[in-house]
């Protein structure tokens, strides 16, 4: 290592991070607390130790900066930062440790977990006051100057509205490690998601919207690396602008084959919304490694315990809490935010935890900065904002509270929809207010139905085929004796626990299944799908799959069901095709100017339910009928949009109900055709008022008016 002779220009405190100029380039990084700040570039990154430093004489506020001229794209850096290595007064400061640019917009290397990356001298009794002086040259992530090399000409946008909206939430890898017409080498990679093969099959089930988990850059946990896991998800983010390396199949080519990816996903008609968690990042608790915020400046990144600096405080369950009330925390933030829809052209974002982002200090606030930030970004505001409405700590559980811009996780309309289907009682009314829309969780400050974002399964928890094949969790594989993941299923498994070939135990499992799902496409709000359930996939009764790179979380296309991928796609066109299922308006049940009501429910025995039926306890059966002609919304000519009458039906017995058809109504006695049903009835078949249809068990039934 050598000390350069001659200090680095002065450069200029933004933009942050390392900006090619065409002649050189700019390096600018935020500490707050820091003594010194070095510059340190690598030659490759098989290098064990830097080639040059330079000390960053300059500074302007919080900010050290400098410039190097002559220097080109792809250079890998990296940072040493001096300053008190006092844990109690939450400083950890450890120069011997070299770290990752927090702006750097490409992985030039990967970490590689070694004892030399923590800032204290790891051992059995892990003292983290303790001061490690080993060097980390070797094993440190470094960031690479980076260039945009991608033409984005003939790029067509799609902007979809919430109403239409259809999101396939997967995983980058998950997807694609086992598609037999993916190249091997392109599998589990971006240009995998994005082969036509995928495509195709995305195009066929009528999904609009791929919703990725992270695709930022991601650490290595020590707990997982030791038991040969990894944090598979990509929940512990280690930069914020760089996409991780491993989902590329060049991967210094990562920001690129990403752009690629957007680009077709777009020109076919896709959107992307990737998912974030800004909440906290892959360095941990104390004990955690010094990688990149922890050594630039502990104190200033992370919420600490106000009563000893040298903890912190944890809302996240991962051991740290980014601090999102630090103006420059919250700067980094929104330039990341910025740059993934500017720069790498995302529709949206699923903000992980999002309720840790409003707490300015401890409490929650929805008027807190960050909030008000994204509402008046002209970047942010005009795209897809998702929150997991809750996190960890005190008062974290947020279901319905976020600012109108926002959609959320609809975590009742999971709960109650499996629970429905599970057989549970006495929650008829909670289904039916679920199914249309939430609006007693979302109908306040001008908040529509698409605020609800309606699942029933997700990455975290059981696939579907497991929600009916699994009444426990089985994470013994995660190695920490099945205490992980939460144990509030509302599963069942029809007799048997996991995999059965008792015809009656497979039928059983196959009517919950189609109808959970065919709950999910017609229900009001937007519905998210879990790739892979389309495909029967099974994770063998593990819920909590984070650590698990391998066959227990990919796909497996060879196993699918084609039936189950026929219903799908059926149950997205016919929710595409009828407006009555996708309202820009909370269903109201009141009768509007011509004495119609938007909504009424009915009774089996073919009456509008009475307000004791509701509170029947046994009552597991009801039909929903919509008028077509009574929605409020017009389309953008500011033309009525009407669509034809229909009544779903919902059984969750366990036997068939006989359901009366509805009477005749104005003087028109409309018959009522059977057009789809997740059971056994055959579509086509018509009835007249006041017949009577006999619904399969557990079953969806939707006849439309004729």
């Amino acid at each position: 290592m050598t000390q350069q002779d001659l200090p680095p220009r002065p450069g200029r405190p933004y933009p942050l991070g390392a900006t090619h100029d065409g002649k050189g380039v700019n390096f600018a990084i935020y500490s707050q607390h820091a003594h010194e700040v070095e510059l340190v570039l690598f030659k490759s990154a098989r290098s064990k130790e830097p080639a040059a430093t330079y000390s960053l004489t300059e500074r302007t506020g919080p900010v050290w900066h400098g410039y190097l001229p002559d220097l080109k794209p792809g250079q890998l850096y990296g940072y040493r930062v001096y300053g008190p290595y006092s844990p109690d007064e939450g400083h950890r400061f450890n120069s011997n440790k070299v770290l990752l640019d927090p702006y750097a917009r490409r992985i030039g290397r990967p970490m590689v977990m070694h004892e030399s990356l923590f800032g204290f001298k790891p051992g059995p009794k892990d003292d983290d006051a303790s001061f490690n002086p080993r060097d980390s040259a070797a094993f440190a992530p470094l960031g690479a100057v980076c260039a945009d090399g991608h033409d984005w000409t003939g790029e067509e946008r799609p902007r979809i509205l919430w109403e239409h909206t259809v999101i396939y939430e997967s995983h980058v890898r998950s997807l694609t490690k086992l598609h037999p017409a993916v190249p091997e080498a392109e599998r589990g990679t971006f240009r995998g998601v994005a082969h036509d093969s995928v495509i195709k099959h995305l195009k066929g089930l009528g999904v609009t919207t791929v919703q990725l988990l992270p695709v930022h850059a991601k650490a290595i946990e020590s707990h997982l690396d030791e038991k040969g896991l990894t944090n598979y998800w990509g929940y512990g983010t280690l930069n914020y602008f760089a996409p991780e390396p491993s989902y590329a199949a060049e991967p210094d080519d990562a920001v690129n084959e990403f752009k690629a990816m957007v680009h077709k996903l777009h020109n076919e008609g896709f959107e992307v919304i990737i998912d974030v968690v800004y909440n906290h990042t892959g360095e941990g608790n104390r004990l955690g490694p010094t990688l990149s915020f922890r050594g630039i400046d502990n104190k200033a990144y992370y919420k600490q315990n106000p009563t000893n600096p040298r903890y912190l405080l944890d809302y996240t369950g991962t051991g740290n809490t980014l601090d999102a009330g630090n103006p420059h925390v919250l700067q980094l933030i929104m330039d990341s935010l910025r740059y993934w829809v500017q720069e790498m052209h995302v529709d949206g974002f699923r903000f992980d935890l999002a309720s840790t982002l409003a707490r300015d200090l401890f409490d929650i606030d929805m008027l807190s900065a960050f909030f008000k930030v994204i509402q008046q970004d002209p970047v942010l505001s005009q795209v897809k904002l998702i929150a997991e409405p809750w996190d960890v700590g005190p008062g974290g559980y947020q279901v319905g509270s976020f600012p109108w811009l926002w959609a959320e996780w609809n975590a009742a309309y999971r709960d109650t929809v499996r629970r429905f289907w599970r057989g549970d009682t006495g929650i008829l009314g909670d289904f039916a207010t679920r199914i249309s829309g939430s609006s007693d969780l979302y109908n306040r400050s001008g908040r529509r139905p698409f605020a609800s974002i309606n699942f029933i399964t997700a990455h975290d928890g059981f696939t579907m085929r497991d929600m009916v094949s699994y009444e426990q969790k089985h994470n013994e594989a995660n190695g920490e004796d099945n205490r992980d993941g939460t144990d509030a299923n509302y599963s069942i498994n029809c007799g048997v626990e996991g995999d059965s070939w008792n015809p009656e135990v497979l039928a059983c499992r196959t009517a919950r299944v189609r109808a959970m799902t065919a709950t999910l496409f017609l229900s009001q709000g937007v519905p998210m799908f879990l790739g892979g359930d389309e495909l029967s996939r099974t994770q063998l009764g593990n819920n909590n799959a984070y650590c698990q790179d391998n066959a227990l979380s990919w796909y497996d296309w060879s196993k699918s069901d084609p039936d189950l991928v026929e219903f799908v796609s059926d149950l997205i066109a016919f929710r595409s095709a009828h407006p009555n299922f996708r309202r820009h308006r909370f269903l109201t049940g009141q009768p509007n100017d011509s004495g119609v009501r938007d909504v009424t429910w009915w009774h089996p025995m073919g009456r509008r339910m009475h307000s004791a039926d509701w509170r029947q306890g046994d009552a597991q059966t009801i039909g929903m009928l919509l008028r077509g002609d009574a929605i409020e919304d017009r389309d953008d000519d500011g033309t009525p949009i009407t669509d034809e009458s229909f009544l779903i039906c919902y059984n969750g017995s366990n036997s068939g109900v006989a359901f009366a058809m509805p009477p005749p109504r104005e003087g028109r006695p409309p018959d009522w055709k059977v057009v789809l049903c997740s059971g056994d009835v055959h579509n086509g078949r018509t009835l007249a008022p006041g017949d009577s249809l006999t619904l399969p068990k557990i079953s969806v039934t939707v006849l439309q008016a004729v």
